[in-house]
Parts: C-alpha cells; sequence; structure tokens
C-alpha cells in the first residue's frame, strides 16, 4: 500500500507543477501585453483640449452687440451706441445703462461753453469728490473720437454696497463732456478696475453722433 500512496503523492506534484507553470505563463503573458494596452491607451488619448474661455469679473464679452440709443425726451440731438441687453433706468437727465458690474451713464445739460481740461479739473472733480467714495488718481486730458476733440477724465472710486452681499467694487471710471452749440453730453463708463473694457469703452464712446 505504501508504494501506491507514494504514487499518487509524486502523481500529485506533477498536476501541481503543471498547474503552477500554466499559472507562471498566464502572469507571463499578461505582464507582456500591459505595457501594450498602456501604449494603446496613450495613442488613443486626444490632445488636451483648449480651455473654456472664461470673462474675469467686469470683463465685457467680446461678442457683445451694441444698439443705437436716442432719448425720447429732453434734448434729443445725439445718438450712442449701448451694450444690448442691459438694464435701463431713467431720472430726469440721466439715463443708465447696467450690466452685472459694469455702467454706461448718459447724461445732458446745457452749458454756456465747451468743457476744457482746465474747467473740467477745477469744476468737475470737485463735484466727484463729494460723490464718489474714496475717489482718487484722477486725470483730465483732450482726446479725438469720432464726434471730435472731447474732454476725457477718467478715476477711480468705490462703488455702491451690494445689498445682497455687502462687497464693494473698486471701479475705474472715464467720463467724456461732449459739447455743441449750447449743449453738453456727459458719457460716463464704469466698472472693476482689474476689468480689460478698453475696447468695448472705445466702442461707445466713439459711436457718440451728434443729430
Amino acid at each position: 500500500m505504501a508504494p501506491v500512496r507514494t504514487s499518487a503523492a509524486v502523481g500529485l506534484v506533477l498536476v501541481a507543477a503543471v498547474i503552477t507553470g500554466c499559472s507562471g505563463s498566464g502572469s507571463h503573458s499578461g505582464s507582456g501585453s500591459a505595457p501594450s494596452a498602456s501604449a494603446a491607451g496613450g495613442g488613443g488619448k486626444q490632445a488636451n483640449p483648449a480651455p473654456t474661455e472664461s470673462n474675469p469679473p467686469g470683463d465685457i464679452p467680446d461678442n457683445q452687440v451694441y444698439v443705437a440709443y436716442r432719448p425720447a425726451a429732453g434734448f434729443t440731438g445725439f445718438t450712442v451706441k449701448v451694450p444690448e441687453g442691459w438694464a435701463r433706468t431713467g431720472q430726469g437727465a440721466t439715463t443708465v445703462f447696467t450690466d452685472k458690474l459694469n455702467t454706461v451713464r448718459v447724461t445732458t445739460a446745457t452749458a454756456s461753453a465747451a468743457p476744457t481740461v482746465g474747467s473740467v479739473t477745477n469744476t468737475i472733480v470737485p463735484q466727484l469728490k463729494a460723490q464718489v467714495p474714496k475717489f482718487a488718481a484722477s486725470n483730465a486730458t483732450e482726446v479725438t473720437r469720432h464726434a471730435g476733440p472731447v474732454v476725457r477724465l477718467t478715476y477711480q472710486g468705490d462703488s455702491a454696497k451690494d445689498p445682497v452681499t455687502g462687497k464693494v467694487v473698486r471701479d475705474a471710471f472715464e467720463r467724456y463732456a461732449f459739447y455743441r452749440q449750447g449743449h453738453e453730453v456727459d458719457l460716463t463708463l464704469s466698472g472693476p478696475v482689474n476689468a480689460d473694457n478698453v475696447d468695448p469703452w472705445r466702442i461707445v464712446s466713439d459711436s457718440f453722433a451728434w443729430r
């Protein structure tokens, strides 16, 4: 009976060896195919997609559409393009267009003489200091727009506190004083100081035209 047991034991060892060999062969095959799978994955991977364009707070989109505005009452002898879709409010001789953190303000008035760099610096700046919180960095210059020479005043100031968040934004302002035949139209453009609205503000200020 002992020889039988020995034969059986030998048989079991042989079976185990065969199984181990097959298992090792399978493992070797798997390790050999792993780089192939990795390479296939790397070859099939798409190039990094372009990042989604996101405008910083206050930046007016490049695809913004502009529409002509002409007041229906008061002095109506001019037109100016404003961003389409912005909320519009009016009080007296002032009309305001707003969207999020940006504002276009149009104010009409009678004037006996055309504004100058001196008159804006000596008269308008003190008024704005009393009206705009933390008014600073004012600079009046004469520039040219399609309507002709115009006095531009740049300055900074704090916005009103947001009624929901309580936040205050530091704004940059551009104020253009257009004048013709006793009529003055003040066009004030404002938005956060870090916003890049050079092109939109140029479009608006260049669009001003007397009628």
